[in-house]
């Protein structure tokens, strides 16, 4: 491991942030002279940002930390055309109404992370529409596209991909990566932004962007990426059963945050530690070394530290308290996720197939009669034996739930909607 002498690179480095870097020395020397202005690039294709955004969110978290100004760059420009980075199909273009929605609600979850203002230190939101919007298409051909080589466009893995699984790749998205490279431009020339960071898939774009500046007469810029994360597994992180896992309360509550994390493979606790908290080193080696049911301590620090960092420390701690209640004593906890299922269906009676795959805790009956087969489904902490058995109003405890429990793990409370 190279020893690095700003704060910036030691941290990054000894957490486990950096995958590949353009310049380390050079990086490393610049981050101890002054200020580095860095970048990442987040398109608005959504209302939230996901865990698998997560690790560059804590990147920029680091830099602000060790002294240096993150920018979040928002692809209002971009998020028109579309990334084709690791995608099989064309994503549905969205309205300019719709990508300005986005990125209101994802400058919320930034905020919990970044210290946004007008120091010298602090974050700053930036939209791409605002270069990219106003841009004379021939002109821009002619000063920015005379740059780049069809050959060298068609060799990066993100067109190829498309291109030897016979899935269509558009004019527009094949553009992508000259827009981005231009970003990283246009930041330097009107921020004083030198670094762009992103995941490793966007290798090859950034490296793009130093390129483009340096044939376009700005100073030396600079690319870091981080690696892209796989459980011990092999499992793509951040991918559930239940779907994406979302960094805003309304689409995935604290209590099931919580339990994501709390979730960890034995294998990536120490890993995930470094990564996603911010406890010392010293604290996560004692953790990480844990053995057999130990572990299971590392992992709800690990759970309540990082749901501390999105949704605040009493979330985390309530939801630390409400998978206590429910696991160790049985209770009903309100912290639980709940489900409303409309009251004329629950009065009907629903099988518990219908219940469990309703609730969201299984994606099919077929998986649900796997799981009571195997004594894994209850209902209202009693063990289902019968997967045609109905559940109805009748069966509503004292305040007025069901509670559906799939493993050990999985609670929901259901109630008439």
């Amino acid at each position: 491991m190279t020893t690095f002498k700003s704060d910036l690179m030691h941290v990054l480095s000894e957490r486990g942030f950096i995958h590949q870097c353009s310049d380390p020395e050079g990086l490393d020397a610049l981050a101890r002279q002054g200020t580095v202005v860095t970048y990442v690039g987040y398109d608005c294709t959504g209302p939230s940002l996901h865990v698998g955004h997560l690790l560059s969110i804590m990147m920029l978290r680091w830099l602000q930390k060790t002294g240096h100004k993150p920018i979040t760059l928002m692809g209002g420009g971009t998020t028109r055309v579309g990334d084709p980075s690791g995608k099989d199909e064309t994503r549905k273009l969205l309205s300019y109404d719709e990508i300005d929605a986005n990125k209101q609600s994802l400058r919320a979850v930034f905020s919990r992370f970044l210290d946004f203002g007008d120091g010298p230190g602090d974050a700053t939101m930036i939209d791409n529409a605002e270069w990219l919007a106003p841009l004379n298409y021939i002109d821009f051909l002619r000063d920015v596209g005379r740059h780049f080589s069809v050959n060298r466009m068609l060799a990066m893995d993100s067109v190829k991909l498309r291109l030897e699984r016979e899935h269509e790749l558009s004019f527009l998205e094949f553009n992508y990566m000259i827009l981005q490279a231009y970003d990283f431009v246009e930041l330097s020339r009107r921020y004083g932004c030198v670094l762009q960071m992103g995941g490793s898939d966007q290798w090859g774009n950034i490296v793009n962007g130093i390129e483009l500046g340096r044939r376009m007469d700005r100073p030396q810029l600079y690319a870091l990426t981080c690696p892209l994360i796989t459980t011990s597994s092999g499992a793509k992180m951040g991918k559930t059963a239940q779907g994406a896992v979302w960094l805003k309360a309304d689409m995935r509550s604290p209590y099931e945050y919580w339990q994501f994390w709390r979730n960890t493979e034995d294998g990536d606790v120490g890993r995930f530690l470094k990564l996603f908290t911010e406890l010392p080193l010293d604290e996560i080696d004692r953790l990480a070394n844990l053995a057999g049911a130990e572990i299971n301590e590392a992992k709800k620090m690990l759970a309540t530290e990082a749901t501390a960092l999105l949704h605040g420390r009493a979330a985390a701690e309530e939801a630390a308290e409400a998978a206590r209640r429910t696991f160790e004593e049985g209770a009903i906890a309100e912290a639980l996720p709940t489900v409303a299922i409309p009251a004329a269906e629950l009065e009907a009676g629903l099988a518990v197939t219908a219940l469990v795959v309703k609730a969201g805790l299984a994606a099919s009956n077929g998986e649900v009669r796997r799981a009571v087969a195997n004594n894994a489904i209850s209902v209202n902490d009693v063990r289902v034996s019968d997967p045609a058995q109905v559940f109805s109003a009748a069966n509503l405890m004292a305040d007025g739930v069901l509670k559906l429990s799939f493993g050990k793990k999985k609670h929901v409370l259901v109630r008439p909607g």
